[in-house]
């Protein structure tokens, strides 16, 4: 079985296995009930949005960026996205098939998000809301909180962040920086298995998620706020998923979310150090501790990746279409150690060194 150093699944932990091992139980009673507003509650409180409201959603991410956008935004809205890879363009495609109204702040591979490229999409144009993926996945790159959140708040704009890669690895604090939705998913940083997402709500959110008519059954906030109330959600969830969560929760806060963020960054700027020692390089644009994009001058990264799975056990994100060849992604979330990174480290080096 091959180590993850991918950024999701990523690697996970003995605990998280154990309880996956085990039966899954009835769901509709007080016991479950119970677990949900566990594992809800201490969700918000990493998330510093004590006075909101989480969602949980048995889907991917995807799913539960679509759900946002269905519940919190209307045709008479006007959204910003920020579009810096395929991740962003996924929010982009979202708008389109509900036919709200969007403008897209595009980020060129290898450029730096910054405050002027977004003034210039809105020119003397009105918004209600601002859409980002916080850690743009595909590239790694890490969008400016602070410059985000004071956009928002200069123009009024409703602030929805996709945290899916984010969370755990970088800051993400709803109260200090006024964001109104957060989003996250099971298989990221949580370390859990995919299936299950969170969509985490503002007070200033569920307000206008109460006077939006949703048209879904699945996926109706009102719906899900209902049952959330007794622990519960509209329909079948991912049981063990959320027992798994709740266990996850209760150690994060155990462990203290500013230790694990800061654990998270030493593994990362320990392997960027590294690969540099080893000649090779990573992109200059802000970086979030989540992940590093390796890049490759030699245009062999495919054929290292394949190496990495085949000869040494381990298993990275690979980069595709124009960047196949010349980019993979390491993942540093999950569960890792300088001791494992190293590894990972050596074992690259040995194949840009070796004569086969």
């Amino acid at each position: 079985m091959s180590h993850l150093f991918t950024i999701g699944p990523v690697e996970m932990y003995p605990e998280t296995l154990e309880i996956g091992g085990k039966q899954v139980p009835y769901f509709r009673n007080d016991e479950f009930s119970q677990v949900v507003l566990s594992a809800s509650e201490g969700l918000n409180r990493l998330l510093f949005n004590e006075k909101g409201k989480v969602i949980l959603l048995t889907c991917s991410g995807t799913g539960a960026m679509e759900a946002t956008i269905m519940n919190c935004f209307t045709k008479e809205d006007k959204l910003l996205v920020i579009e810096g890879g395929s991740f962003g363009h996924r929010f982009t495609q979202i708008c389109e098939v509900h036919e709200i109204p969007f403008k897209a702040v595009k980020v060129e591979h290898g450029i730096t998000l910054t405050r002027d490229m977004i003034d210039e999409v809105i020119g003397d144009e009105e918004f209600t809301g601002l859409l980002v993926n916080l850690d743009e996945t595909s590239n790694g790159q890490l969008y400016d909180i602070n410059m985000l959140s004071e956009l928002c708040k200069e123009k009024g704009l409703v602030f929805v962040v996709d945290a899916i890669s984010a969370f755990l690895a970088d800051e993400v604090n709803m109260d200090k920086y006024g964001i109104d939705a957060v989003i996250l998913s099971s298989q990221k940083a949580l370390s859990l298995a995919p299936g299950l997402s969170v969509v985490s709500l503002s007070e200033r959110m569920l307000k206008r998620v109460d006077e939006i008519d949703s048209k879904s059954i699945y996926f109706d906030f009102k719906d899900h706020l209902k049952n959330a109330e007794r622990g519960q959600t509209p329909f079948t969830p991912a049981v063990r998923l959320i027992i798994e969560l709740e266990d996850m929760v209760k150690r994060i806060e155990e462990k203290g979310i500013d230790n694990i963020i800061a654990e998270t960054k030493e593994i990362a700027l320990y392997f960027r150090k590294r690969i540099n020692e080893i000649g090779l390089e990573y992109p200059s644009y802000p970086l979030s501790n989540a992940v590093t994009p390796v890049i490759f001058p030699d245009e062999n990264a495919d054929v290292i990746y394949r190496r990495l799975i085949d000869d040494y056990g381990f298993t990275v994100n690979p980069s595709g279409g124009d960047f196949a060849k010349t980019m993979f992604r390491v993942s540093h979330v999950g569960n890792h150690s300088i001791e494992k990174t190293e590894e990972l480290i050596l074992a690259i080096d040995e194949i840009i060194n070796s004569k086969e």
